[in-house]
């Protein structure tokens, strides 16, 4: 155990499928847990077959699954239950994301399993949680955006509400089970039991828009500007986003756009008269910005010290001397896509070398037969279960 691999000794076992799950299970990974996958025979987890796929792999299953051990194995075979009973020996963390009920009925409820390993912490990812009316309604991150109120929130200036496309609600439940699970594994050095945590996609969404969900209930309904004038302006060759809220930036910014004269303006003269007055605000700003080239707002807008940035697509992000000088993108080869592909390096973690197990995410039971090995099955039980297909390896 160290700072750099704090879970080292860690067993885990990862049921789960999609990326919530997933993603939380390579986190531990990343943090030095020996994490084996469980996937089922054929294309394995789900998430491989999202988007475009690249031999086994997608974007998603490559994210989701960094420095993990990967076994195919049949959940609805009596053979195959044995073979992840026999995994879970000795395991510290099991994850499982199936709908409310499925898992029991495979056999390894929380139950069941921690009959088996007391100490064992047991984490169940779900959409709308594990009870109500809801919890057995297939979800994903889109249908848990519409329902929380985010996909509401999140109009474009047409009005229409729109989809955040960053997947947000199943990363930001993989980071709360994670921090979950982290804290549970420091509890559970003063505890002779282990426990079941149960996070699901709703509970983190909300958790998420705990700001803005008491600021519009305060508010009656909708969250006001934190001050104006903000948000995403035309320039005459893209876009930026700028922020002058208080007095000493409004003053800044209109001297920016060459027009002092402004801030003196007694409609625009204190943060409540410029929410008030708003629509003649932007009236006025908006053609402005439109007028000069990003380039040219960027000079200004450093100089005058105001917070901005130019709206950038991934591919100009990852050519940014900021990103190549900090070193967050790290460029590492994996099975499929044909060539290295950029992989953020997570916060409080040190870069991975390409080629390494870290740095790598498995194809469809890539490690079966040494798993099977490790955990005491000789050679002519792994060939039998691989010639029965309870359980599958990619060549």
């Amino acid at each position: 155990m160290s700072y750099d691999a704090p879970f080292a000794g860690l067993k885990v076992v990862d049921l789960s499928q999609g990326i919530a799950g997933p993603y939380c299970a390579m986190l531990l990974a990343q943090h030095g847990a020996r994490v084996i996958k469980v996937e089922s025979i054929g294309d394995g987890d789900w998430a491989r077959t999202l988007g475009t796929r690249h031999g086994n792999h997608t974007a998603f299953s490559i994210v989701g699954n960094l420095g993990k051990q990967s076994i195919a194995v049949d959940l609805k075979s009596e053979r195959g239950k044995q073979v992840v009973w026999r995994l879970l020996d000795g395991a510290d963390v099991f994850l499982e994301g199936f709908r409310p009920g499925v898992i029991g009925r495979l056999g390894f409820d929380y139950e069941a399993v921690s009959a088996r390993e007391p100490r064992l912490l047991y984490l169940s990812i779900s959409g709308f949680g594990q009870t109500g009316p809801l919890a057995e309604r297939p979800a994903m991150d889109p249908v848990l955006q519409a329902y929380t109120g985010l996909m509401n929130e999140n109009r474009g200036e047409d009005g229409i509400p729109h989809r955040v496309p960053v997947i947000v609600v199943d990363m930001s439940t993989a980071l709360y089970a994670f921090q979950a699970l982290s804290a549970a594994l420091y509890a559970r050095r003063d505890e002779a039991r282990g426990r079941r945590i149960e996070v699901s996609l709703m509970q983190s969404a909300t958790a998420l828009q705990s700001i803005r969900l008491m600021a519009c209930h305060l508010e009656g309904g909708t969250m006001l500007p934190g001050g104006v004038p903000a948000g995403v302006f035309r320039t005459a060759d893209g876009w930026m986003t700028i922020l002058a809220i208080n007095d000493r930036d409004w003053k800044s910014l209109c001297e920016a756009m060459e027009m002092p004269a402004l801030a003196q303006d007694p409609r625009f003269a204190a943060p409540g008269l410029r929410l008030t007055n708003q629509e003649a605000l932007y009236a006025i700003v908006r053609p402005a910005i439109a007028a000069q080239c990003s380039a040219v707002w960027g000079e200004r807008l450093s100089r005058a010290r105001l917070m901005h940035e130019r709206l950038l697509s991934y591919a100009e992000f990852l050519d940014q001397p900021q990103v190549r000088e900090t070193g967050l993108i790290q460029w590492l080869g994996q099975s499929g896509p044909g060539g290295a592909v950029p992989v953020p390096v997570l916060p409080g973690t040190s870069p991975r070398a390409d080629g390494t197990p870290l740095a790598t995410a498995p194809v469809t039971g890539q490690h079966s037969a040494a798993i099977l090995s490790e955990h005491g099955y000789g050679a002519s039980e792994i060939n039998a279960l691989l010639a029965d297909g309870v359980v599958a390896q990619l060549a």
